[in-house]
């Protein structure tokens, strides 16, 4: 079964980058390499039951166990010491990463209140973006009643392109909702 958004990278926008950018060598077109899902649980020293809802609405939500993520190094002001666990994280690749991506654009972000787009000045500069959610909520697989508190989670689109230019029009080509542009 083809992977509907992997699809349209194949079909429309390899095409379509290639004429923008004018790539003579096809392997030089940018593509989406990872997704990676972070979600930071500062209680999770304090109560257990805070790690494993967040591991269980990771998997959820991108259809892969997460890893946990543990601290460091010990910081004595957040109480925190070496190997607590502090988070959950989990990188998607191939077909996964393509159903997220697709399911965060298409289901996920439209149902955020207010939901004007994303910022065009989240790019690191060397072709990923990065952007953070609020809450869990808006992922059609969560279930609002079992949600115990309301997390937040970043969420890192990592491609092969050289610029955030060319990374810009690779995301907006496979459906990235961006805010319009303000000059």
């Amino acid at each position: 079964m083809e992977n509907r958004l992997r699809d349209k990278y194949k079909k429309e926008v390899f095409k379509a980058m290639q004429d923008k950018f004018g790539y003579s060598n096809p392997m030089e077109v940018p593509k989406l390499t990872k997704i990676t899902i972070n979600m930071g649980l500062s209680e999770a020293k304090d109560n257990a039951k805070v790690l494993e809802s967040a591991v269980k609405e990771i998997s959820l939500i991108a259809g892969q166990r997460p890893v946990v993520t543990k601290a460091r190094k010990s910081i004595a002001n957040f109480k925190v010491r070496e190997g607590m666990p502090v988070g959950a994280k989990v990188t998607l690749r191939g077909d996964r990463m393509y159903t997220f991506a697709d399911k965060l654009f298409n289901l996920s972000l439209p149902r955020v209140r207010d939901f004007k787009g994303l910022s065009r000045d989240s790019f690191d500069g060397r072709g990923n973006y990065s952007m953070g959610l609020k809450e869990q909520l808006i992922f059609p697989e969560i279930v609002y009643d079992d949600v115990e508190t309301i997390k937040g989670m970043n969420i890192v689109f990592t491609t092969t392109a050289k610029t955030d230019e060319e990374a810009f029009a690779l995301l907006e080509l496979l459906g990235m909702p961006f805010a319009k542009a303000t000059n």
